[in-house]
């Protein structure tokens, strides 16, 4: 994973922390090492489905991959950094959410099952998750998954559990429900509150739901990969209210491209115990113990990759693009931008290669620039003059 040269402060030459050279030692170590940078007294944040498709979307970001990966509370750290972001959902929300899910799973599921198509589902089997920690409940979520295939019988699991390593750290993830076909076949389902309105939902939504549903898919088939006869659906069952409504409907989107998306971009993830061995000793993001000026210079250890698209998704993403803008970095334009500009990293020497004042001539980004400064100037000077608004010629 790399960083922008142009995307924070660059590191000190500070000695750096040691995981150990024993491979059986790492592990344990990275842990209590990324304990220590969230602070012992802070619990962890999970990283739940959304995070880590937008973690997914970002993959060059070793800033968000550390903080998500230590558990840190982002949202509380951008806040004592002094650039909150607006996240979250209403209590209303959340209570209407909550609301619509239990409609759906109503009746044991059969009002879900008659969303996929099957009126008559016979017994429904039920099967409870409940265990003593997330590593108990990934088990057991595993066990009724293999019971349910060997069964032959419709089964929905309410709110599993599934495991999926990321960086080297394992993630625990939550989908809505997993239905298990007779035939073995098992399907995510995605529950949200936003309406469908004649057969169609907004366009962001349902992406947004599709990359989520993505990242379930991917953690689903490590179960699958053991288990005789199971088979992970490449689609997935959206469920909306329909139109003005609170009464159910659903469409099979198709996750095909975003789990291929998602997979390829999580691989590219640098392991996060390799980003923690290189922080300066006593570097830490301990919200309720350090004060902003500390935990600002925590912050700029560790590479951003600023993109406009983290707005939406990141409770740092102001914070960053304040330090983006302030390095005249072009990251601040786009990715697609960026791209463009190939050895041109900041708006200044942008501006100085159109005006022929640097860069190289042969460069095709530096040449394109020029061309299209031409191209403006002569637009310019070809268009007529206008008269200002509000003046009359006078008629004498």
């Amino acid at each position: 994973m790399s960083a922008s040269p142009d995307s924070g402060l660059s590191r000190p030459p500070q000695t750096t922390r040691k995981l150990g050279a024993s491979p059986a030692l790492a592990k344990p170590r990275a842990r209590g090492i990324l304990a220590e940078l969230r602070g012992p007294a802070n619990p962890p944040r999970p990283l739940d489905a959304r995070a880590l498709a937008a973690l997914a979307a970002n993959p060059g970001c070793r800033r968000r991959a550390l903080l998500d990966g230590a558990g840190v509370d982002k949202s509380a750290l951008a806040a004592k950094l002094g650039s909150p972001a607006p996240f979250g959902q209403s209590q209303f929300a959340i209570v209407r959410g909550n609301s619509f899910e239990a409609k759906v799973k109503a009746d044991g599921g059969r009002e879900l099952l008659r969303l996929i198509g099957v009126d008559e589902p016979g017994t429904v089997s039920v099967p409870e998750l409940a265990a003593a920690g997330p590593e108990g409940r990934v088990a057991r979520t595993a066990l009724a998954l293999r019971e349910a295939t060997g069964a032959g019988v419709w089964t929905l699991l309410d709110h599993p559990l599934l495991a999926l390593e990321v960086a080297g750290s394992p993630v625990y993830l939550e989908p809505d429900a997993v239905v298990v076909r007779p035939d073995g076949g098992w399907t995510v389902v995605e529950i949200k509150s936003f309406p469908m309105i004649d057969g169609a939902a907004d366009a962001s939504k349902v992406g947004a739901a599709a990359r989520q549903s993505a990242v379930y898919v991917l953690a689903l088939e490590r179960v699958a990969a053991v288990t005789e006869g199971a088979r992970v659906a490449q689609s997935v069952l959206l469920v909306c209210p329909k139109d003005f409504s609170n009464a159910p409907t659903a469409s099979v989107v198709d996750v095909r491209k975003q789990r291929s998306v998602t997979r390829r971009q999580l691989d590219r993830l640098t392991r996060i115990d390799e980003i923690a061995a290189a922080l300066p000793e006593g570097v830490s993001f301990d919200v309720a113990e350090r004060s902003p000026e500390e935990l600002t210079a925590a912050v700029e250890c560790v590479p951003h990759q600023y993109a406009p698209e983290c707005l939406a998704a990141c409770e740092l993403a102001f914070h960053c693009r304040s330090r983006a803008r302030e390095a005249d970095a072009v990251e601040t334009l786009g990715r697609s931008v960026r791209g463009e500009l190939g050895g041109l990293t900041t708006v200044g020497a942008v501006l100085a290669a159109s005006r022929g004042e640097e860069g190289d001539p042969a460069d095709p980004a530096v040449a394109a620039l020029r061309r299209a400064r031409a191209l403006r100037q002569e637009a310019l000077e070809s268009a007529p003059a206008r008269t200002p608004r509000g003046h009359v010629e006078c008629p004498c």
